[in-house]
């Protein structure tokens, strides 16, 4: 069995490379999925992508799934970008390395934020949307289920998740408490409507914000989230108008080009003068330009990466805790990869059991065809003194499988196995 991870996440790369290769539309990934299952036909694939990182999970039963290199190729061919470009910025996990690597990404302990609760979430919808495009397999399936178990546990027996543990919340919390001393006179704009926006606006409504507008290319998603929050809707076309009335602005469209440019929000400045403007971008890509952050010393302009130094002292705080979960994290990788490992060896092992058995019987029915005077208790001593005899002998070779498959696969021994027995797949 061959499980593999290709990634790109924010240890790992700057976000102009991350929205290079996100998938940031569900047309989008629906095209990925159709691409690889036409490339790797016979592997199991699952797509995360969010503003903080793109993996991509191959495996397959035999040693087959997409190599690193097959993988970095799709990348390229897909976004149309040379390999050249990402390949610094592109790790690979594989085995129980890959294993790992997705619980620590379910747990929250390899996020930006320590704890965060958005990440399991992603995970969960990753998986659903690969079982949509009939990309998962038992492999998968059972991964990313155990997955979800785990960070259900790294959550119950720690306190990673106590305290500010989201994007949306250290962006409101710190940066945006950092501007403004209160919310309630502050009028936030929210474009986009997805689950970045709404969470965003949790945060914004607990720190006491009372106007709220949301701008939305879809007007029916949109008057969904401001019904849930007590906002009004504004028409897209009406987004420059609404700009200028904002103090805080929030952008999670995940459109392939900015929403908001330099040229754009200068206009919107000569309107509005130089009065403190708070415009968080949580889009992937980015939803507006870097350069409107130098307009004027009134703009407070803050991304995902900008968010890596508050989640660093996060990170720090909480040690003892991420000690808990990567314990927990340990003991679960050792579990699923002893299950995955016995799961491989496991058919191996009854059929030379089965086989065994049948040579055992045959013998025993010759022998009590030429003696057929043995009472029915000989014929069971015999029968018992056999059973001891072949369990011994197989004793050794199916123990010594036992203890390969809890340090890994035991892929050799069991080749070896089926050779010498003449074992048939």
């Amino acid at each position: 069995m061959n499980l593999q991870v290709v990634f790109c996440n924010y240890h790992t790369s700057p976000v102009a490379v991350r929205e290079k290769l996100a998938f940031s539309s569900p047309e989008h990934l629906q095209e990925a999925y159709q691409e690889l299952q036409q490339a790797f036909p016979h592997s199991e694939i699952v797509v995360l992508s969010t503003c903080n990182r793109v993996e991509l999970y191959a495996a397959h039963e035999e040693d087959r799934s997409p190599s690193y290199e097959e993988l970095a190729y799709f990348f390229s061919e897909f976004h149309d970008i040379p390999v050249s470009e990402f390949q610094d910025n592109l790790l690979s996990e594989q085995g129980e390395d890959a294993v790992r690597h997705l619980f620590r990404v379910a747990s929250s302990v390899d996020s930006m934020v320590l704890g965060e609760s958005q990440i399991v979430n992603q995970v969960k919808d990753a998986y659903r949307i690969a079982q949509e495009n009939n990309a998962c397999g038992i492999l998968t399936n059972t991964l990313f289920q155990h997955a979800i178990k785990v960070s259900s546990r790294v959550r119950s027996e720690t306190k990673l998740s106590e305290g500010r543990v989201s994007v949306a919340s250290v962006a409101v919390g710190d940066f945006g408490k950092s501007i403004f001393e209160r919310f309630e006179d502050k009028t936030v704009l929210v474009i986009g409507a997805g689950e970045m926006a709404e969470e965003t606006l949790r945060y914004l409504k607990e720190e006491g914000a009372r106007k709220i507008i949301v701008v939305n290319r879809s007007t029916e998603r949109a008057e969904m989230l401001a019904m849930n929050w007590g906002g009004e809707v504004s028409p897209w076309e009406h987004l420059d108008d609404v700009l200028k009335k904002a103090d805080i602005v929030v952008s999670t469209t995940g459109a392939t080009q900015p929403v908001i440019t330099e040229d754009r929000y200068r206009a919107i400045r000569k309107s509005t003068g130089e009065r403190p403007v708070f415009l968080l971008d949580l889009g992937a890509p980015r939803d507006i330009s870097a350069s409107v952050g130098d307009i004027d010393d009134n703009i407070f302009l803050y991304n995902i990466d900008d968010l890596e130094a508050t989640c660093d002292l996060n990170r720090k705080s909480r040690g003892r805790e991420v000690q808990k979960a990567n314990q927990i994290i340990t003991e679960e990788t050792a579990l699923f990869m002893q299950e995955l490992h016995h799961r491989a060896t496991g058919p191996v092992v009854q059929r030379l059991r089965s086989q065994w058995h049948e040579i055992r019987e045959e013998e025993l029915r010759r022998l009590f065809n030429k003696l057929p005077h043995l009472s029915e208790e000989d014929r069971e001593q015999i029968q018992n003194s056999v059973g001891r005899v072949i369990n011994k002998l197989l004793h050794p070779p199916l123990e010594t499988l036992r203890e390969e498959s809890h340090s890994g696969t035991p892929e050799g021994l069991v080749t070896a196995l089926k050779k010498l027995f003449h074992i048939q797949d």
